[in-house]
């Protein structure tokens, strides 16, 4: 609406004083509703992935069988965890052929911190461009030493960086509970996003940063540009139910969380992860996914 106003201005339209008024009243309104209809546009374009740890008993029975599957129910993109590292050049080039074959993207893998060792990250970092991949998440750590060792995971970090980056390839870190805890009056999460280059993805966990009582929007917003990925795992605080809730039935306030994500965290792909729920390991993706979109549309 906003730019056939400025079209019929820019053409000459004779206006009378009245009419100019009405024009130039309308025109604040009209650009805005433009530009939230771009901004929604944008926001249903991020793509929707699993986590595939989430269907991790069916992938050891059937690997290949279990990725067609999820593309099926709709997952434009998967994140293949730590087992992966175990497989031979060729079987990581049938897993990048099936993926292409199927329209499904994988932007990045999760890894054990060994995996970034000297005697490793050139093999991850091989079998991550295979891939396709965007990002080398460190997935889990927890030092048992206090800040000098958070601090150590930081530096570990950005020595992953220079390894890395001359490839395409960046790395990322992905947290649990005990990165929101504090230690020494400091929650290591803080320590790894201050002493990492901004390049470094902080991949947020959500549901582990609720159940540690932080806030996910306010960290969100004090790391513009950094949160490139989700995790969308939900989380409630009834202890009968923990993570086995299926996403939108914890405590997560996920309108909230995609809007910072989408305004100021740098979002690129959101990845569902379930611990387990009631359902089977594939059913769970499936509601989960449903109510993904159900909730972000």
């Amino acid at each position: 609406m906003g730019l056939r106003i400025l079209a019929v201005i820019s053409f000459g339209m004779s206006l009378t004083r009245r009419s100019f008024v009405a024009v130039s009243a309308m025109l604040p309104w009209a650009l805005k509703a433009h530009a939230s209809a771009s901004s929604k546009a944008k926001s249903k374009d991020i793509p929707i992935g699993l986590e595939l740890y989430s269907v991790r008993e069916a992938l050891k029975k059937d690997l290949e069988g279990t990725v067609r599957a999820v593309a099926q129910l709709g997952y434009q993109c998967v994140e293949f965890y730590a087992p992966y590292f175990e497989w031979t050049e060729a079987q990581t080039k049938q897993m990048r052929k099936l993926l292409d074959d199927l329209g499904v993207r994988c932007y990045s893998t999760h890894n054990d911190e060994k995996y970034f060792s000297a005697e490793n990250i050139s093999k991850a970092r091989d079998m991550n461009l295979i891939l396709g991949c965007k990002y080398m998440v460190m997935a889990y750590s927890e030092p048992n030493k206090g800040l000098d060792a958070w601090k150590a995971i930081a530096d570990e970090l950005n020595a992953a960086a220079e390894k890395l980056e001359p490839s395409g390839l960046k790395p990322g870190y992905h947290n649990h509970q005990a990165e929101w805890k504090p230690v020494d009056g400091v929650r290591p999460m803080e320590i790894i996003a201050k002493n990492t280059k901004p390049s470094i993805m902080l991949q947020l966990d959500v549901g582990t940063c609720v159940n540690a009582g932080a806030d996910p929007v306010a960290w969100i917003r004090s790391n513009p540009g950094r949160i490139h990925s989700l995790h969308l795992k939900d989380w409630s605080s009834d202890p009968a139910k923990g993570y086995q809730v299926l996403f939108g039935e914890g405590d997560a306030k996920w309108k909230d969380i995609f809007a910072a994500a989408e305004s100021v965290g740098g979002v690129e792909y959101y990845l569902l992860e379930q611990e387990g729920s009631r359902y089977g390991e594939l059913e769970t993706a499936k509601r989960c996914l449903q109510a993904y979109r159900a909730t972000h549309s």
